[in-house]
């Protein structure tokens, strides 16, 4: 604040507060702290890097509750983050900083504002990512999609890029990581995108633990009930009646495991889901369907076996027998890349920590 500037503003206070028999030395202070507030902010706006968000309910969602998710991007950035109406600044002139700035707010922006309501979980997720560029080329962009698919842990942006490296992909992880959800959504990518002809999602008919008998209906209608999670996902991603469609033509065949025996897939991106379930000789015969132009995912969880006692998972002899093969990709996901309920991962990892001390 100059000197003149000051004087004039002195002076004005002096008239208006003679006029109102009010308290001139309070009164004054108090205004002269919030005229230099007030220029400063001004300054602090005038170099600042401003982004501004039109629709309120996702800048109330960037904000957060007393602005807790600004003080969350703070902390990631070192930097104070301010709001002026619809705007978000930093007062920053270090272009990284800048653009790692822009870069999180429209990646929260983006996601709240497909439908995705815990901006907090969001966020988080975001900040952990590094490094950026790699969160980048690991989003899953499906045509006609309703939802961008993005990986929310550095594990699962790894995961998406093995299986855009490799033709043949093996996934364990824990319930709740992702690990068919992300697979579903990149297969979707390479149909919808015409990089292979079709896809094809198999998994073995075990039952968790029960005996629920013979069901009614036709092949499709028996199979149906453990294929849902799988409709899920796609559901998820891409309308329900884009899903039928697809089905109806036969682009998206979904099928149980014993029914792929004879059969060479070309041009194919394939998804085995529940791979724990399989037998040795089971998973020998998946393996060996692959053909030309096409791309295998395979899933389970090791820790949710269903198999009779004494029978070996397949599984798990694939992973030990083909890890380091070139053109074949190992990843695991664990208990903190769980993306569903935080409860799922307060679980998971109570049990994981049960087997480590057993």
């Amino acid at each position: 604040m100059g000197v003149f500037e000051v004087c004039n503003f002195s002076f004005a206070l002096f008239f208006y507060a003679s006029s109102y028999k009010i308290d001139f030395r309070a009164f004054s202070l108090c205004l002269i702290a919030e005229r230099i507030a007030f220029l400063y902010n001004k300054k602090q706006v005038e170099n600042a890097y401003t982004i501004v968000v039109p629709d309120g309910e996702v800048l109330s969602c960037l904000c957060g509750t007393n602005d807790i998710n600004l003080k969350l991007i703070e902390e990631h950035l070192g930097i104070p983050v301010f709001t002026r109406g619809n705007e978000l600044s930093v007062d920053t002139e270090d272009e990284a900083l800048r653009t790692q700035f822009r870069y999180i707010i429209d990646r929260i922006a983006d996601e709240v504002g497909d439908g995705s309501k815990n901006a907090a979980d969001i966020i988080t997720s975001v900040l952990n990512m590094e490094p950026q560029t790699s969160m980048e080329a690991a989003a899953v962009l499906v045509p006609g999609a309703v939802r961008k698919v993005y990986p929310h842990t550095p594990h699962q942006a790894e995961y998406v890029l093995a299986m855009r490296r490799n033709d043949m992909v093996f996934c364990v992880g824990a319930a709740g990581s992702g690990k068919t959800f992300i697979a579903v959504a990149e297969a979707l990518r390479l149909v919808l995108s015409h990089k292979v002809s079709r896809m094809v999602i198999t998994r073995p008919v075990v039952e968790a633990g029960e005996n629920l008998g013979f069901l009614p209906g036709d092949l499709e209608d028996k199979i149906n009930p453990y294929l849902r999670p799988l409709y899920d996902s796609m559901e998820t991603i891409i309308p329900k009646e884009t899903v039928r469609r697809l089905c109806e033509s036969g682009v998206i065949e979904i099928a149980p495991l014993a029914y792929m025996r004879g059969r060479t897939l070309n041009n194919s991106v394939i998804i085995l889901d529940e791979a724990q379930n399989t037998t040795k000789e089971q998973m020998k015969m998946f393996l060996t369907r692959m053909g030309e132009n096409s791309k295998v995912f395979i899933t389970g969880d090791v820790t949710q076996i269903d198999l009779p006692k004494r029978v070996p998972s397949g599984l798990l002899h694939a992973v030990h027998l083909l890890s380091g093969i070139d053109g074949i990709g190992m990843m695991e996901l664990t208990a903190d890349d769980v993306v569903r309920n935080p409860l799922v991962k307060k679980i998971v990892k109570a049990y994981e920590n049960e087997q480590t001390e057993f």
